[in-house]
């Protein structure tokens, strides 16, 4: 079976990942069949599933026409046999008990189609162990979504030690026909790989504090603003929920040995029931509304490097396991974990025989097995190589790329922001990666025009990556340099000898809007939403907004937008002068495209020169006139020129080479 076969999905679980699985399987074109073991069970995932649509209508991330179809396809039912009487697929997303999910497989088996695939969406148990209370698991795999499946990109597409390859390849096609980014899992290993980086880096977390050789402010502060991380190690821990992460540790403990003991902290606050935000008492206390408030300027370079070291001891022994590869895992906890960076990577930027070391210190001060390096990270330590290599590869061929995407075709030079998991933010590597691009494609003789968009369906760009670019430690000198290798980067669009048309769908916030700015011209989806925040964050747009806002929408509309730090819609954006086209969500991709298209067409000289000539205007405008004139003159010696008339007399389209 392929996935042009799979025509209905039975969901079985109505709770919060089930009615999440379901909604996304029906907005993909899948009947869809909701079951659980009660009808109010059922009936609340329903209700929930029918508000979630109307809320993505409400906000034009769908029509209401659409949410509407989504809904008609998904029915409800208890009956386990009705349920999945024309199943192609199982999705199970019941609660994460082995012996739970065992006796829902031991009936499911007897009422399932023989054709029908099982995936299960358990976070951490062994799909193996499951699989063989099944009579086909070979046609079993894990299918692991993230909370919540409608928002998160990513699903975890796990082996058993049966499935075969067939299967797996189904999921995937299933995973990406959702719109999901699928992360193969060749090996079933306990928390497989986001939950394998994550919930022993959370462990540590605790145990440093409960040795007493750092605070829980100063480790919070470290992982998010010495690393970067979107939240604080306890901080995340309460938004997930405590008891989540210490039930991960305790089946990991249990099969993989001592080296996944829970701290003490961590059973103390299970016992006390003081689970995290949804219980109001965590690491952090919610029930007067204010929540975490993580120090930003309490990071300790030890608590970073320990983090790191037990970080990248996890990425190796998945790698040395055959789990799955450095890239690979850099992409799951990316998408899952909405790291800045992956592990593997951030492992090696920090060096691995550092890390090493550190681990090695602390395994002689404790005797503890956390700390004990694996095989692959000594060898890398001692070869002087990271789990990227030596950083030479492929350095005679073209750049890759890691935060963005690059294509050339039919003239169009497509620049794609490739940070979804992060909204497409801006860091100091994209910034890098997007110079090299913008001189790549000036060097290209058959890009003739560029085009940036942003990858996902939430947001062009968001704006700067603060926690990130935080992790750096900025100061005023890290901070004005920062801006200035924006304002260059940024500037090589602006100064480009080529039409540079940007593509805005989702959010265009702060530098992200400023990078928009640097293009000749900017299109948008109507659901499309603008801003320059960084008054509200006690900033001043840093990578040209004083200055080129200005220029596009007039010194007024600029101070407005920049002094209230408002959001604001695209109709009013074109309003002002800002947006130049406006299109609807459905394939704007391919309008995007089009439109774009049509100025690599156009008289390359022509086209420089005019740009040109405009610029010099901004400052001058008899320095423009003239620079106008001379632009004028040279044209008239081009083989363009000739093509042009001869194309309008002969009522055919032109075709311009530049020359």
């Amino acid at each position: 079976m392929n996935v042009d076969d799979v025509d209905s999905i039975t969901v079985l679980g109505a709770g919060n990942m089930g009615h999440g699985i379901a909604e996304v399987a029906a907005l993909a074109g899948y009947d869809v069949v909701l079951r659980d073991i009660e009808d109010e069970f059922v009936q609340q995932g329903y209700d929930k599933i029918e508000w979630s649509l109307n809320k993505l209508a409400e906000k034009d991330r769908l029509s209401q026409e659409d949410a509407d179809a989504a809904l008609a396809r998904v029915s409800t039912a208890v009956d386990l046999a009705e349920a999945v009487a024309d199943a192609d697929v199982v999705i199970e997303a019941v609660p994460e008990k082995m012996s739970i999910k065992k006796e829902v497989y031991t009936e499911l088996e007897e009422h399932a189609p023989d054709h029908t695939v099982f995936a299960t969406n358990t976070s951490s148990l062994s799909i193996t162990e499951l699989s063989e209370v099944t009579e086909r698991p070979e046609r079993f795999c894990g299918m692991h979504f993230f909370n919540p499946p409608v928002r998160m990109d990513l699903v975890e597409v796990i082996s058993g030690a049966h499935t075969d390859d067939e299967t797996l390849d189904l999921v995937e096609d299933l995973a990406e026909s959702m719109g999901k980014t699928p992360v193969r899992v060749r090996k079933d290993s306990p928390g497989f790989i986001v939950n394998r980086i994550l919930v022993p880096l959370m462990n540590e977390a605790a145990w440093i504090v409960h040795a007493g050789d750092a605070t829980m402010a100063e480790v919070d502060s470290t992982t998010k603003y010495d690393m970067g991380l979107p939240m604080g190690s306890f901080e995340l821990a309460d938004y997930v929920g405590i008891d989540v992460g210490f039930h991960v540790l305790e089946y990991m403990h249990e099969v993989l040995g001592d080296a996944y003991e829970p701290c003490p902290l961590l059973s103390e606050k299970v016992d006390a029931g003081d689970l995290g935000q949804k219980t109001g008492q965590g690491f952090y206390d919610y029930e007067d509304g204010e929540g975490a408030e993580v120090p930003h300027d309490e990071g300790s370079e030890g608590v970073k490097n320990r983090l790191l070291g037990v970080m990248a001891n996890e990425v190796a022994g998945l790698v040395e396991n055959d789990v799955a590869d450095p890239a690979a895992i850099d992409r799951a906890v990316k998408l899952g974990g909405r790291f800045p960076d992956g592990p593997a990577k951030m492992a090696d930027s920090a060096g691995i025989a550092p890390l090493v070391d550190a681990l090695d210190d602390l395994h002689d001060e404790t005797g503890e097995a956390r700390y004990e390096a694996v095989a692959y990270l000594r060898d890398l330590a001692q070869s002087g190589e990271g789990f990227y290599g030596d950083g030479d590869e492929g350095s005679d061929d073209a750049p890759a790329f890691d935060t963005i995407s690059v294509d050339v075709r039919e003239g169009v030079g497509h620049i794609t922001l490739d940070r979804p998991h992060r909204l497409n933010t801006i860091s100091t590597e994209l910034i890098e990666e997007l110079s090299t691009a913008i001189d790549l494609f000036s060097d290209d003789g058959d890009v003739r025009a560029v085009l940036l968009t942003g990858a996902g369906e939430r947001a062009f760009s968001a704006g700067a990556d603060v926690t990130s670019i935080a992790a750096s430690g900025p100061d005023a000198l890290t901070g004005t340099e920062l801006s200035r290798t924006g304002q260059q980067t940024f500037g090589k669009l602006e100064a480009s000898d080529m039409p540079v048309v940007a593509a805005i769908d989702g959010f265009c916030l702060g530098g992200g809007m400023e990078l928009t700015m640097c293009a000749d011209l900017r299109i948008a989806t109507k659901r499309s939403e603008f801003g320059q925040p960084e008054h509200n964050l006690g900033l001043v747009p840093g990578w040209g907004g004083t200055v080129r806002l200005q220029r596009i929408v007039g010194t007024g509309r600029a101070k407005e937008i920049i002094f209230t730090a408002d959001r604001y819609d695209a109709e009013t954006m074109a309003d002002y002068g800002f947006v130049n086209e406006l299109f609807e969500s459905e394939n704007f991709e391919t309008d995007a495209f089009e439109y774009a298209k049509q100025f690599a067409q156009g008289p390359p000289v022509a086209q420089r020169l005019t740009k040109r000539a405009m610029h010099s205007a901004w400052e001058d405008s008899d320095a423009g006139l003239e620079v106008e004139s001379q632009a004028f003159g040279l044209v008239f010696t081009t083989t363009d020129l000739m093509e042009g008339v001869a194309a309008f007399t002969s009522d055919r389209d032109p075709e311009f080479t530049g020359e």
